[in-house]
């Protein structure tokens, strides 16, 4: 551990303090974004708002944003780190990070970007056969006025609590600050090779932490036996566990019949690697529920299998469930939950409504009633597609929101393929005749090389939206989404035994006279497909929409992000005019502040003066209008935040991508 010069810590001291208070008297629990200029946890606030009501960067001068600091993250860790997604916490003038390909947590002067401590765990094996590894999103703060803590995940699932002012571990605090999170999980598993991690923050409401699980991508899992992702709460000053919350529950819990065979008992997963939200007044947790394993063949746990792909509040105090609503029946999509539940209170048809809107990966917004978990518009269970891949147990219906409609496609047919030319329409028209179309919720196949050779989803397995969520505007109630729109090709193939013991695993099948290679099928499907090196669909790739949650009404989309490349200089495209398209791949987030909305681009691109970056882009919240646009060196990975500090305003994001390693910019306007 490393530490900054004595003077410079004391005056962390007072300030932190200070900021504690306005933390611990509860103004910043509610759904009214980040105050007093700060940013005290990951979403803003507990609500997940990502907003903020600062308004000296504006759009009159957004283009004159410049660099205030950086901070290259290489030196924290063995190697460096080129998907950097952390967003930082900002309190009392000192900014708080995890960092590095070792997940370093590090304290800086928010106005100077210099280093005041640094943190690090050197976990050895137990790091390195980690599932969720690297920098993960984020940490979390905590004070009672008189002491501030921060609290992490490590890449090997352990708990650290340490001491705000100073970096060092609270001794107090579980085991010499640290609590193993696989131990006391109600389940047994390897403390050195478990499938079980996280890349989340944690959450904190008042005394209590809350903390999820993540695992492996479980498209060729390595048996239908996993950890499970049970949710626990600690107790912020010893470290002790509060409760647990079964997300796959055991005899005589709610929703064990909804697993057909005892499939309970092996099948793991369903675990919370997104972020959660918390409503202090009604003493409420909300938990996005991934799906149990595996993420396109269900045949070994039969049945609906609650808590899977499920929106549930627990409280914070007990982990009681309270309600629950399942978005996916029996998924076979990988359409986990995948980030932040958003709380935000709304007037609809005359009726104030304490609600949450819970974005996902299949670019539905379903919105709910927070306190009793009934839909705010109606959501219907509509008959969808059966498949036939033996063993397997299909859904009859799924649910869909009758409002507000998909903020991104959602099948694949004719009308979505590539037309920039009637030759690229025509090779794409030939190139799906070998797969299979259908609508939303359409079943993956059993690929075969004559065909099918997959199901064609959209969005694929990143989304839609992902891990970067939404945000709101709690004034105006509008919601700011970006997704991406990329094909996926999802197919099962038999499993041999000897890399998962599953009957089936996701995968395409291979020409049956090409030379042997090993053992068939991937995590991912078949990726995204292309005619001649362009999106086999037709752009945009990439946008933002704005969605009225008071009206239930998509009110402005825009493509976001640069036509990349490889599509401005494509010789087939030469000669024809292009709107922007956006950019077909990327997971960013986007911040809303009084005045703006803000998002970095996912992808490098050539930008207008020939330098080879992304741009950070502001929008008109009302009309999604662009305002302005600043260099950055490399694309967005982690979602950007901004803060107050000596009477100026900066926004911070992580950047990294390609050649480009790990990197946090902190902007403000010219003094």
């Amino acid at each position: 551990m490393m530490s900054s010069r004595p003077r410079r810590l004391l005056v962390s001291v007072v300030i932190l303090l200070g900021a504690g208070l306005v933390a611990r008297n509860g103004t910043l629990a509610g759904q009214s974004g980040a105050q007093k200029g700060e940013w005290p946890t990951y979403g803003g606030d507990l609500a997940s708002t990502r907003y903020s009501p600062l308004d000296q960067i504006n759009a009159d001068n957004f283009n004159k944003l410049e660099v205030a600091w950086r901070l290259k993250t290489d030196a924290l860790g063995p190697r460096p780190e080129f998907n950097f997604q952390s967003t930082p916490l900002m309190v009392g003038g000192v900014l708080f990070t995890t960092a590095g390909s070792r997940r370093a947590v590090v304290a800086l002067d928010a106005a100077t970007g210099e280093m005041l401590w640094m943190h690090s765990e050197h976990e050895g094996a137990r790091g390195e056969a980690a599932p969720r590894r690297l920098s993960g999103r984020g940490l979390a703060y905590w004070t009672d006025g008189k002491e501030a803590r921060i609290l992490y995940v490590t890449p090997g699932y352990r708990l650290i609590a340490l001491d705000a002012r100073t970096g060092a571990l609270v001794a107090g605090f579980g085991t010499n600050g640290v609590v193993d999170l696989r131990l006391d999980d109600d389940q047994d598993m390897d403390l050195v090779t478990a499938d079980i991690g996280l890349h989340a923050a944690p959450v904190i409401s008042k005394d209590v932490i809350i903390i999820g699980a993540a695992h492996l991508v479980s498209g060729a899992p390595r048996s239908k036996t996993n950890a499970k992702g049970y949710v626990r709460a600690f107790d912020v000053r010893t470290g002790k566990r509060k409760w647990i919350f079964h997300t796959i529950p055991g005899p005589g819990e709610f929703g064990n019949d909804t697993w057909e065979k005892d499939s309970w008992a092996y099948t793991g997963n369903a675990g919370v690697w997104a972020q959660m939200s918390i409503d202090e007044e009604l003493g409420l947790v909300y938990l996005p529920v991934e799906l149990p394993t595996g993420d396109a063949y269900g045949g070994h746990r039969p049945g609906a299998g609650l808590f899977g792909e499920s929106l549930v509040a627990v409280d914070i105090q007990t982990g009681q469930r309270k309600w629950h609503y399942q978005l996916v029946h029996h998924g076979l999509w990988d359409h986990d939950i995948p980030c932040a539940p958003i709380l935000v209170d709304l007037n609809v048809d005359g009726r104030a409504i304490k609600a949450v809107a819970q974005p996902v990966k299949q670019g539905f917004v379903y919105v709910f009633d927070r306190v009793t978990g009934a839909p705010v518009w109606p959501i219907e269970e509509r008959a969808v597609p059966q498949g036939d891949v033996p063993g397997e147990w299909y859904s009859p219906t799924q649910p869909f929101p009758t409002r507000p409609p998909a903020y991104d496609r959602q099948f694949v047919s004719l009308d979505d393929l590539i037309d920039f030319t009637p030759e690229l329409k025509a090779e794409a028209v030939k190139m799906v005749s070998r797969y299979k179309l259908g609508p939303l919720f359409t079943p993956p196949v059993v690929s075969k090389w004559e065909g099918p050779l997959a199901t064609l989803v959209l969005p694929n397995f990143n989304g839609g939206i992902n891990w970067p969520g939404a945000s709101v505007d709690p004034e105006t109630k509008m919601l700011y989404a970006y997704s991406f729109t990329l094909i996926w090709a999802l197919g099962v193939v038999p499993s041999d035994g000897t890399r998962s013991d599953m009957n089936y695993i996701s995968g395409l099948a291979r020409d049956p006279n090409a030379p042997p290679a090993g053992a068939g099928g991937g995590g991912g499907g078949g990726g995204g497909l292309t005619v001649q090196g362009l999106p086999l669909i037709k752009p945009p790739y990439g946008r933002i929409t704005a969605i009225d949650l008071n009206k239930g009404d998509i009110i402005w989309q825009v493509a976001h992000g640069e036509t990349p490349d490889n599509i401005k200089n494509h010789p087939a495209l030469k000669g024809l005019n292009i709107p922007r398209t956006g950019q077909p791949l990327g997971r960013i987030g986007t911040l809303t502040t009084k005045t703006l909305l803000v998002a970095g681009e996912p992808a490098f691109t050539t930008t207008a003066n020939g330098q080879r970056g992304a741009m950070l882009r502001a929008y008109n919240k009302a009309t999604g209008t662009e305002v302005g646009a600043v260099y950055m060196p490399a694309p967005q990975t982690g979602s950007p935040m901004t803060y107050m500090l000596n009477g100026r305003q900066y926004i911070v994001l992580a950047v990294s991508g390609g050649a480009y390693s790990g990197e946090l910019l902190a902007l403000r306007l010219p003094s």
